[in-house]
């Protein structure tokens, strides 16, 4: 069902003036570099990662990512750096992230590691009135935003061993004003706090069955406390299901495959718990990522963080 994005301002201008402002992912738990820096390098290979997105199916508008990531240690530091690319397209807005993350790792334990890390972050945002058909095209207030840059830094920990994590961020400290009429800001972005965690539990002796609870909570000013939990289970270490939800939003059906030791595929499929999902046939997002090992081919951590 399709219907004219004018009633999808009306619908969702609320939730996209005062909730989440961030991309988000069902399948965060393999996309954590997005929203932790100090993620970078704590897999102890070189991993390239993939993802599409689109969201609300049905919907004129609806949102529609990309997300493309390269990670890794520095040789045998305890230095990890990292490259992300975002692209979010809402309507008649298309905005282009690119971040770069540098990490450092302690060791806390014998099976604990400690990271840290800061992000830098461009982002280049663009608003085509066009397809917003406002009744005056002459009115200043509605006025293209061609390529408007804004810089940003961030910063994160990350708890970790080969069987749990813990990790706090903050993407992005300075609050932006993406469009501004009378000194008003129209569009904002403000401070996204994010809370993750996880572990991998083994079912039998033999660790032939893993199943690993995960967590996401992001808390915003003027928007409610957001969470994301999960539950996937692993089989033989190539075969993986679950399902997550996120609070007064989302379920979600979660599936995954390793294909090689390196090459992982994965796709979820969400469905709206609100209204809106009279008006939307759910949402697909899919991700590949390919790891090189240097340990002879030996993966180091679990694959499900």
């Amino acid at each position: 069902m399709r219907i004219n994005f004018l009633t999808i301002i009306i619908m969702l201008t609320g939730f996209l003036c005062t909730a989440q402002q961030d991309a988000q992912f069902s399948q965060y738990m393999y996309n954590t570099i997005n929203i932790n820096p100090a993620y970078a390098g704590s897999r102890g290979a070189l991993s390239v990662f993939g993802l599409y997105r689109t969201q609300w199916v049905g919907l004129d508008g609806a949102p529609e990512t990309s997300s493309f990531s390269v990670n890794s240690p520095i040789n045998n530091s305890n230095l990890g750096v990292g490259v992300s690319l975002i692209n979010d397209k809402i309507g008649p807005t298309n905005e282009n992230t690119l971040s770069a993350d540098l990490s450092y790792t302690i060791q806390t334990s014998a099976d604990f590691k400690l990271s840290f890390g800061i992000k830098g972050t461009a982002n280049l945002f663009n608003l085509d009135i066009s397809k917003l058909n406002p009744a005056d095209q002459g009115d200043p207030q509605f006025q293209d935003l061609n390529s408007k840059f804004s810089p940003n830094v961030g910063a994160g920990v990350y708890w970790h061993s080969n069987k749990a994590y813990l990790g706090l961020s903050v993407p992005n400290f300075i609050e932006t004003n993406r469009y501004n009429d009378n000194d008003v800001a129209i569009y904002k972005d403000k401070i996204n706090y994010y809370l993750i965690a996880g572990y991998v539990f083994d079912l039998d002796k033999y660790q032939y069955v893993k199943f690993k609870p995960a967590l996401l909570a992001k808390m915003v000013e003027g928007a409610p406390l957001q969470v994301d939990v999960s539950a996937n289970f692993m089989f033989n270490d190539k075969f993986v299901i679950g399902a997550a939800y996120r609070w007064s939003a989302s379920l979600s059906a979660l599936v995954g495959f390793q294909i090689s030791d390196g090459l992982y595929l994965g796709y979820a499929y969400d469905r709206e718990t609100t209204h809106l999902n009279n008006y939307n046939s759910g949402s697909h997002e899919i991700f590949l990522r390919y790891e090189f090992f240097k340990n002879n081919g030996k993966i180091t951590t679990p694959r499900f963080f």
